[in-house]
């Protein structure tokens, strides 16, 4: 009985030492996630959200990320998967030059999750808004396995932040937007072609050469590889009144 009570208490406290508590400030996480960068020596795979942070603040933490990034070293693959409003200009602007050909990133939809994980080995989990921050180190291997599933999941869908889809002059880019709209909202190609005013045939040769210019096998994906490229505004959808759902 003694023996088997430290045998478990041996066990919860190993595992207790592959998860760690970061206590601190948003400096103390800049600082463990350079060391992690720094110690890599194969990859680095980063899933970047956050709860947007207001004005200059947002500015200040954009670049003490990026600036996180000359840090690898050259024989490193590093991965950035980020929501789109990370990845913009200013984000390349400050991005070392040496650093842009070997740095994949690419853009999804993403919760408010921060994830780094250096050689698949160690895992930096930040989880919360920032009056709410929690963050942990994680070498659990069956932790580290499922994100690692879930970085790969979401980078297959995702899509590269510079990606562009031009579907031709102005008016055609309108219409687009409103059948991507259509088929976000489930409406049928009935009903879509006879409000668009086009025939059904039109409409369904459209939806196709969508389908084409967004790389997409369906119409599923076709939705989502345009939420990502920020094809579709958030909120409203004119489509969504209940009518013509199929």
């Amino acid at each position: 009985m003694i023996e088997s009570t430290m045998i478990i208490h041996r066990d919860r406290s190993r595992r207790e030492q592959l998860i760690t508590a970061l206590p601190g400030g948003y400096g103390k996480l800049i600082g463990v996630t350079r060391e992690l960068i720094q110690q890599a020596t194969r990859t680095v795979d980063i899933l970047r959200s956050r709860v947007p942070a207001p004005g200059k603040r947002l500015e200040k933490i954009g670049r003490l990320e990026s600036d996180l990034l000359h840090f690898p070293r050259d024989s490193v693959a590093v991965r950035l998967l980020a929501s789109p409003d990370l990845v913009g200009e200013s984000f390349w602007k400050r991005l070392p030059p040496e650093h842009q050909g070997r740095l994949a990133i690419r853009v999804a939809r993403l919760p408010p999750l921060q994830v780094l994980m250096a050689d698949g080995a160690t895992a930096l989990v930040v989880v919360g808004p920032p009056a709410e921050r929690r963050a942990s180190l994680i070498r659990v291997p069956e932790v580290l396995e499922a994100l690692e599933t879930l970085f790969e999941s979401i980078w297959s869908s995702a899509v590269p932040p510079n990606e562009d889809v031009v579907f031709g002059d102005r008016d055609r880019a309108i219409l687009a937007r409103q059948i991507l709209s259509a088929m976000r909202a489930g409406v049928t190609d009935e009903v879509a072609a006879r409000e668009l005013t086009v025939s059904v045939r039109t409409y369904r040769r459209y939806v196709a050469e969508i389908m084409t210019l967004l790389g997409a096998t369906s119409r599923f994906q076709a939705g989502v590889r345009a939420a990502e490229l920020g094809l579709l505004p958030r909120g409203d959808n004119p489509w969504q009144d209940g009518a013509g759902r199929s």
